[in-house]
């Protein structure tokens, strides 16, 4: 029998390194703990470790030759604000996203008896704790995101959208700082109180058993969303039961209604409380399209988007309806795209290029009109390299298939 070499797909060599990396940290050195008031936490009602909200720190490793992301991320582990999934919904995502070049904190929150708005106090401080400390984490305070899976989704989502200015007449200079968070990541997210799929559980250690249908309302999620709510991504399964996906498709719908940045993917398969769901051919991939989704943001590297603009010519004439795709050299910065309508293509500013080396790719997708006029999308073939420096761009591309 000739031995054969294992070859990966993309997808699965991103599973099989959380996977790796996971079982290689089973029995790691413990991670350092920070208290968030390390005098002693507001409406404490004790000293415990239950009573004295924390974080968790999981330092960025990336991968050779990766430049530091400078991004951050607070991450809630769910457990319905009775107790904290912390493994599956901290730890292990922290640890993948360290190998994207991350830094990442666990939220040790406060939870039942503790009541609204404690908990969401003890994120707000968060984020803000972790700004206070930028230069020592190396990190960039402006990119300081926060995640959550399922009631720990629910603190996230509070917290992008019902944070509070920074105080500039504070005593604490923590408190000095914006708690708004950079960007969102929500896991099967509780959103809703109020709706028939509402997750009363939730709600009621958050707001005790008497919560009046005002303070339930008030703490759903996607009826305060505005259009200063952060960039969020968001995944859920079909078959949740637990927290149905319809909590997910209000706070999208909710966004796309204010106009924030967001994207929803709804897997057919998988109960609450998936994780990582390693080993699911499908809903794994979830890891790479949230990657693919930092990336696209530019937040696994660092830097200033830039607009292009162009034309593009087809045997002398403009191409009729194509697209265009700045592929970096550098994997981790976003890949710039557009379509191509008779032979002009704009990418504005918000999705466009850092600056970098870039191979543009411009595909042939023939011509809008009644009858068919190519076989297949094609890609032209002459190459194209360019360099965006630290202005917008302006290119003028030809093509030739004679």
């Amino acid at each position: 029998m000739v031995a054969r070499p294992l070859v990966l797909a993309p997808a699965l060599l991103c599973c099989c390194l959380a996977a790796t990396f996971s079982r290689s940290h089973a029995h790691a050195e413990q991670p350092e703990f920070r208290r968030l008031w390390p005098a002693g936490a507001p409406a404490a009602k004790a000293d415990t470790s239950a009573d004295q909200p924390g974080l968790w720190i999981y330092p960025a490793t990336p991968q050779p030759n990766q430049q530091p992301s400078r991004t951050a991320v607070v991450i809630c582990p769910g457990g319905g604000y009775g107790i904290h999934a912390v493994d599956h919904e901290g730890t292990q995502p922290a640890r993948f996203f360290n190998r994207l070049g991350i830094t990442a904190f666990v939220l040790r929150y406060r939870l039942a008896p503790y009541r609204h708005p404690v908990p969401l106090n003890d994120a707000l401080r968060a984020i803000r704790f972790v700004r206070s400390h930028a230069e020592e984490f190396q990190i960039d305070p402006d990119r300081v995101g926060i995640m959550g899976f399922s009631a720990g989704g629910h603190l996230a989502s509070t917290a992008l959208t019902l944070f509070t200015p920074p105080d500039a007449a504070a005593a604490d200079p923590i408190d000095r700082l914006s708690s708004r968070p950079s960007f969102g990541i929500l896991g099967y997210p509780v959103i809703s109180f109020s709706a028939e799929f509402a997750h009363r559980g939730s709600a009621r250690n958050l707001l005790g058993p008497d919560a009046s249908a005002d303070q339930l309302a008030a703490l759903s999620s996607d009826r305060n969303v505005t259009k200063d709510t952060p960039p969020t991504f968001l995944f859920h399964t079909a078959e949740d039961s637990g927290v149905p996906p319809e909590n997910s498709i209000a706070f999208f719908t909710a966004c796309k209604r204010a106009g924030v940045p967001a994207e929803l993917h709804v897997f057919q398969q998988g109960q609450h409380g998936v994780g990582l769901a390693p080993g699911h051919p499908a809903l794994q991939s979830w890891l790479d399209t949230a990657t693919t989704w930092l990336r696209q943001n530019a937040l696994l590297a660092h830097g200033t988007r830039r607009a292009v603009t162009g034309t593009v010519q087809l045997n002398g004439t403009p191409l009729r309806w194509g697209s265009i795709a700045l592929r970096p050299r550098n994997p981790h910065q976003p890949t710039a795209w557009a379509m191509i309508s008779g032979g002009k293509f704009s990418v504005p500013q918000h999705s466009g290029p850092l600056a970098g080396e870039y191979d543009v790719v411009v595909t042939d997708m023939g011509a809008v009109q009644p009858g068919p006029t190519i076989d297949d999308a094609r890609i032209l073939n002459s190459p194209h390299q360019i360099t965006i420096g630290d202005a917008d761009a302006s290119l003028e591309l030809s093509y030739s298939d004679k």
